[in-house]
């Protein structure tokens, strides 16, 4: 799965940054808040925007303090997908359970500072996990390959049968990283300039997926 991230597009122009990436299987929003990441992004109207101007299934990456209050939300509005910080909040089951009740599916992201082990009991709970390969808040930062030992613990009990869930990466992801990553276990990724920095971003998208599947010991390419 690649996602391509608009964070990378031209926000003045997203609705046809949006179609420029027909035939991804998610579109990365990153909502930041100035607060838990020094950075300012889009909020809820500009995703309920996006909403009106794509079928692509938005996944909705939430860099923001106090989850619980904005989070649902964005799952009321339509986004398929909302992943928000451990690091954010004391109750994170509460705040994926609110998720799914306002009809999204719920992700849990980590700092690639944070440690996954204190986490895994509580992944039951979601259906994401987003490892973070880049310190959160700003795009274009270089990739953090030591992050992928993370996807790796999680992949194994997803293919144990322990967890059902998406293992997502996010940054630094493009053509020299991806087969890292997906031969580490992951399922999806975000791209962000490795897709809207090319003459042809769809063909970026299916240039990733190819090289994704090739690498990959557990995924399929359709």
């Amino acid at each position: 799965m690649i996602a391509p991230s608009i964070l990378s597009a031209d926000f003045a122009r997203l609705g046809e940054e949006a179609a420029a990436v027909a035939g991804s299987d998610w579109l990365h929003v990153d909502v930041m808040d100035a607060h838990f990441v020094p950075n300012l992004t889009l909020g809820l109207p500009v995703v309920q925007s996006l909403l009106a101007a794509t079928d692509i299934p938005l996944d909705c990456h939430l860099m923001i303090e106090d989850p619980a209050r904005w989070a649902p939300p964005y799952a009321e509005a339509g986004a398929y997908n909302v992943t928000f910080h451990a690091e954010a909040t004391d109750d994170p089951i509460s705040v994926a359970r609110d998720i799914r009740a306002a009809g999204g599916k719920a992700g849990l992201s980590v700092k690639p500072g944070t440690p996954i082990e204190p986490y895994l009991e509580i992944l039951r709970e979601f259906d994401t996990l987003l490892v973070m390969s880049v310190e959160p808040g700003f795009g274009g930062q270089s990739f953090m390959p030591e992050v992928l030992n993370k996807a790796r613990i999680v992949r194994n009990l997803v293919d144990a049968g322990e967890l059902r869930l998406v293992v997502e990466i996010d940054g630094g992801i493009n053509v020299d990283t991806v087969e890292q990553a997906a031969e580490a276990g992951i399922d999806c990724f975000v791209a962000g300039s490795a897709v809207y920095g090319t003459a042809d971003p769809a063909a970026a998208v299916r240039g990733l997926r190819a090289q994704a599947g090739r690498a990959s010991a557990h995924l399929s390419i359709g």
